[in-house]
């Protein structure tokens, strides 16, 4: 398909008339009323203000029963006053004893642990909603849930909760003041409730107070209509929150074991200014914003690796708005702005409109992604630049179109890229959803061509297209899927290390569900991918992938696939054959959270261009010896056998990576922790190299901007002695406050 055809296409769709998919069964609406007197939130539910409130006590069980009724009984109440939103739960239980309630760190609910709470669309839009949930030793979860982008728990909150473990279950009261939600300028306003409880035993048990098909391709969509909120407040909320840190910072000289050199103590500060002039609209700015990682990324194997690794974004100043940045091509990834010296950021809704939009100034530092249709390389940004990235998204019913922007221009030594395109989300029905964007990219690099060749000051411009159709009902799924990014496109504030090539993937699965028995749901599939490079040179890639996914019971699913697969390593096409799986599953609270990853067959050596045949391993899960100590393992293992000679037997080992990652992290309370690290890489290929980090940290946290954190580091590299010796150790401190208005 040409890039004319593929551009024709999209927009076809785009403009046609966008029909709502029908709409979903509702329950009833809520008729909430004001309290009737104070609340205090201390988990006792025999405040005045409760009296009145309204009470719900239908729940229906999703997961794994089919929107039957309820085993288990539950019963929650719904108030406001002028402030603040209200939720009462009583989580009744027959076997209290076994109720999973670990201590642990804000967002740290796992899936096999109890936890409940209300998720609020407080826009009224039946896509996006925020999601407050707490579990019954009062950790509390924020996040995003967005029928388009998904869940997403970087974004935190400001509110308040209680949980009580009692004789008969526990209970839960959860404020949220309205200046953490957003809403349209309206009298009475509509918000969207679903009522949430989590209760994991011999299968995962979820309870809402709506029934949720199977069938349908959305899940706020369902939310349940609260009416009855008037004289709610118009906004006009400040947070003002500085911020000090302090490292001292030891360097080797000389490699590993020579005498650490001391930098001296490095002070710094800044503020984060957060203003609601209303209730739909959030003005962010900061000065020398504080980017610092109190915990290091997971390690991951990238031997033999062609494409950058992707890691998520931590950094609270780029979490307001963030699902507005997720588009189906990853035109925006924040972790590109290295070290801002500033930033501003807007988010809004005006009527069935939704924008976002990021100014700032990066110092510089890192690295860029330099992507191709083979592999991708990395050159040093050693030049500081402005940003900007803008999306503006405008609703047609459970349907939207929008337009994305970005741009950086960099300072110095000439360059810029800049993104931009259109993209859509239709959905027909309750079962499909359609996709399609479009983006046009403009390049100039920067004129450094000892970072990288291709950085000469030439001038580049391509595109890239995306288009995916995806049907699921309660029987069958299936999806299509095309992508055609040019050999010149560039994205420096996206993460897309493939370029020149067109990317072509079917799905077909059958479903088979039982409400009884050890196993509940089987999926059997066939998927099909080919990748073709752009410049006619032919397949990259061509795969035919039978297999089958399984959930059953302690909460486990089990999914494994066998791939015949043609895969081009320079000028050469090999055959390859091998197996890929997953398995996970919690079987208690003890013992959860455990996954099994393995690759094995066929591999091909891409620096060498043969083949080869392997595995990868990689095992993590999470212990409780008790509710206040969790053990977290992650550990992996890859390696590589080919033929001596280049044919035959494939008996020489070729490398061996080994990653292993355990943090122990001791919870005193909800808000405070004692966190130990300790992670090893070991790589031998030509010799070994191995390094080793460790790090403790104690941290004490009233909210998410008020905060104390204390550490200490420790990296270490095998020297010539063949010995783990010291390359760097820092010892940390920060203290920020939020004072608001």
């Amino acid at each position: 398909m040409s890039k004319i055809a593929f551009a024709l296409a999209l927009l076809g769709l785009a403009t046609s008339p966008l029909r709502a998919q029908a709409p979903a069964e509702e329950a009833g609406a809520i008729h909430i009323t004001r309290a009737a007197g104070p609340i205090e939130v201390d988990g006792n539910l025999d405040d005045p203000g409760w009296k009145g409130a309204a009470r719900l006590e239908t729940f229906y069980e999703t997961n794994p029963g089919d929107s039957i009724p309820a085993a288990v009984k539950t019963v929650a109440w719904l108030t406001y006053d002028d402030r603040f939103f209200y939720a009462a739960f009583d989580f009744l239980d027959p076997d209290p004893k076994n109720i999973r309630a670990p201590y642990g760190d804000h967002d740290d609910t796992p899936s096999y642990t109890d936890y409940g709470g209300v998720i609020l669309d407080t826009t009224n839009d039946g896509k996006t909603a925020e999601m407050f949930l707490v579990n019954p030793r009062n950790v509390q979860y924020d996040a995003i849930s967005s029928d388009v982008s998904g869940e997403d728990n970087s974004p935190d909150f400001f509110w308040d909760s209680a949980a009580r473990i009692g004789p008969g279950g526990w209970r839960l009261e959860i404020r949220i003041p309205f200046s953490s939600l957003r809403y349209n300028k309206a009298e009475p306003q509509i918000f969207r409730v679903l009522l949430y409880r989590n209760r994991p035993r011999d299968f995962r048990y979820q309870y809402f107070n709506v029934k949720l098909p199977r069938d349908s391709s959305c899940f706020i969509c369902h939310a349940q209509r609260i009416e009855g909120l008037t004289g709610l407040p118009s906004g006009n909320h400040v947070v003002l929150a500085p911020y000090a840190t302090a490292m001292d910072s030891q360097q080797a000289t000389a490699g590993p074991g020579s005498r650490l050199a001391r930098s001296g103590v490095d002070l710094n500060g800044g503020v984060d200014l957060k203003w609601n002039p209303n209730a739909v609209t959030a003005v962010d700015a900061t000065i020398n914003p504080d980017f610092s990682q109190v915990e290091s990324d997971v390690a991951q194997i990238s031997t033999n690796e062609r494409f950058a690794l992707f890691f998520p974004e931590k950094r609270p100043f780029f979490l307001e708005g963030l699902d507005l940045f997720s588009t189906p091509l990853q035109a925006v990834y924040t972790r590109t702005i290295t070290s801002p010296r500033w930033g501003v950021r807007a988010t809004g809704e005006l009527a069935d409109t939704r924008y976002t939009a990021l100014v700032a100034e990066d110092r510089g530092g890192g690295s860029v992604i330099l992507p191709g249709p083979l592999d991708s390389g990395l050159a040093d940004q050693d030049f500081s630049s402005r940003v900007a990235l803008g999306r503006v998204r405008h609703d047609f019913g459970s349907s939207f179109v929008s337009v994305l922007a970005t741009d950086r221009e960099v300072e110095g030594v000439g360059g810029h890229n800049r993104v931009f395109g259109p993209d859509f989300e239709w959905r027909p029905s309750d079962k499909d959803t359609i996709r399609g964007q479009f983006l046009f990219a403009s390049t100039q690099t920067p004129n450094q061509p000892a970072l990288a060749a291709e950085w000469d000051g030439r001038q580049l411009r391509s595109h890239a297209g995306y288009a995916n159709w995806n049907h699921s009902s309660l029987t069958w799924d299936w999806s299509f899927e095309y992508v055609d990014v040019g050999d010149d496109y560039r994205s420096d504030l996206g993460f897309l290390p493939q370029v020149g090539v067109r990317n072509s993937f079917f799905s077909v699965g059958r479903n088979y569900r039982w409400e009884n028995g050890l196993v509940r749901h089987l999926h059997p599939y066939f998927r099909i991918r080919e990748i073709e490079a752009t410049d006619g040179s032919g397949v990259i890639q061509r795969r035919l992938a039978p297999g089958i996914d399984v959930e059953g019971a302690w909460n486990s699913f089990l999914e494994i696939e066998h791939r015949d697969e043609k895969v081009r390593a320079g000028n050469k096409l090999f055959d390859t054959s091998y197996y890929i799986g997953v398995l996970t599953l919690s079987p208690s609270q003890t013992v959860g959270g455990v996954e099994f990853d393995f690759t094995f067959g066929d591999a091909v050596d891409f620096a060498s261009q043969r083949l080869g045949r392997g595995a990868t391993l990689a095992l993590s899960g999470t212990l409780r010896p008790t509710d206040h100590l969790a053990l977290q393992l992650n550990g992996s293992r890859r390696w590589l056998d080919v033929a001596p000679t280049g044919t035959g037997p494939k008996t020489l080992r070729l490398f061996t990576a080994d990653v292993a990652r355990l943090k122990a992290t001791y919870t005193f309370t909800s808000r405070a922790f004692l966190r130990l690290i300790g992670q090893q890489t070991d790589v031998r290929q030509d010799g070994r190299t191995e390094t080793f980090s460790s790090s403790a940290l104690f941290a004490y946290k009233i909210n998410w901007q008020t905060v104390l954190f204390l550490g200490v580091g420790d990296d270490r590299a095998l020297s010539e002695t063949d010995r783990l010796e010291p390359t760097g150790r820092e010892v940390f401190l920060k203290v920020s406050y939020a004072f608001q208005r």
